[in-house]
């Protein structure tokens, strides 16, 4: 079992007794941060650094910004690193702000999101955020192609381009204009046509989403509006996609209209549903809204969608009508005695397996609800 935490640390552990194999700190930038699960292939394990030092680049008296976004490469069995590519080069000094405080840049441009490997094409697709401190980064907003065995950039598929959202309040590094923070926070999702053909299908936090063509280089395909955008999405953490359709959660959270699903035809780009933001299931107030940050899960003919109204629903994708819905906010009696109960769902999608599905509700920031609730459902096996 392989994961990473938000001290940018990454662990392998034995899947069967939970002790620790290795582990290895991969960046010591004190806001380095693992988010993005690391993606295992053929001994190889790839595995996404970001962070926030975005959040820290506001205050006036903070030397902005000295952060690279990486993806890197570890040997699997002991934790060794075989290589490592940075979004950014070496940040350099690049004057000072109103309150005296050296700056630097370029920074940025984290991998928030799993890798994907393509093993067709031997690639590896990362999807990035956006530069923190200019000058502006090719490598961000975009998805980039990687060589797994030597970490080479192969290609860049930029969205937005020009994006610093980091340095604030008059710093001088941070171009004229900031940047509207349009991250890719989903990772790509390599899938085929009906008619044989690949391609990647991304969602953007600006509210766009695309097809692009992996033989390409990244060339766009469709593209299709599913929401306003903003900082928090737009579309947040994650999309699906299945053998027809491809499948958008909107955040939109920090819009008047936040929410709604989208079910967008891969051959064509058009759309085939939409539902709009349901009515939230949580009272009224801070926290409360029918956003959906999370990532959703996918199985066959049924899309499960956590709201940040602490709902969980199941959604037919023929028409997205709701088939079944669980709300989660209500205190619950746990396993191990701890006293526990949900609120918001944001993040990942629920994981299913072996007939059973567990989810995580309560999140108490980016406008979220807290909580601290681990739940199973299982399924009736007539």
């Amino acid at each position: 079992m392989y994961f990473g935490d938000t001290g940018a640390n990454v662990y392998a552990l034995d899947a069967a007794s939970g002790r620790e194999l290795w582990s290895r700190e991969l960046d010591a930038h004190p806001h380095a941060r693992i988010t993005g699960s690391p993606s295992l292939y053929q001994g190889r394990l790839f595995v996404p650094v970001a962070s926030i030092e975005e959040t820290a680049a506001s205050q006036q008296g903070y030397a902005c910004c000295t952060f690279r976004g990486s993806l890197n490469a570890l040997d699997a069995r002991n934790g060794e690193v075989l290589w490592r590519t940075f979004m950014v080069p070496e940040p350099q000094p690049a004057g000072k702000n109103t309150a005296g405080v050296q700056l630097y840049g370029p920074a940025g441009v984290g991998i928030w999101a799993a890798p994907t490997i393509d093993v067709k094409r031997n690639l590896v697709y990362a999807a990035t955020g956006n530069t923190y401190s200019a000058p502006a980064q090719p490598t961000a907003d975009a998805i980039v192609a990687f060589d797994p065995t030597t970490g080479a950039i192969k290609w860049i598929k930029q969205f937005t381009a020009q994006d610093v959202f980091g340095c604030r309040a008059g710093n001088p590094n941070c171009g004229e204009k900031a940047g509207p923070d349009f991250d890719l926070g989903t990772p790509a999702m390599l899938t085929t046509f009906p008619d044989g053909r690949d391609l990647i299908i991304v969602g953007q936090k600006s509210g766009m989403t695309f097809a692009i063509d992996p033989d390409k280089e990244g060339a766009v395909l469709w593209q299709y509006r599913a929401g306003e955008g903003s900082i928090w999405g737009g579309v947040q953490w994650g999309a699906a996609v299945d053998a027809d359709r491809a499948y958008f959660p909107v955040s939109d959270i920090r819009t008047p209209k936040p929410g709604g699903l989208h079910a967008v035809t891969l051959a064509t780009g058009e759309r085939a549903w939409y539902i709009p933001p349901l009515p939230p299931k949580c009272a009224t107030g801070t926290g409360c809204s029918a956003a959906l940050i999370s990532a959703p899960t996918l199985l066959s003919g049924v899309l499960f969608s956590g709201s940040n109204d602490g709902a969980l629903r199941a959604h037919s994708t023929k028409d997205g009508s709701v088939i079944w819905e669980f709300d989660t906010n209500r205190k619950f009696e746990t396993l191990n005695g701890v006293r526990a109960g949900g609120g918001a769902i944001q993040g990942p999608g629920p994981t299913i397996v072996d007939g059973m599905l567990y989810l995580n509700s309560g999140y108490g920031d980016h406008l979220g609800r807290p909580g601290n609730v681990l739940l199973a459902f299982g399924v009736d096996r007539k």
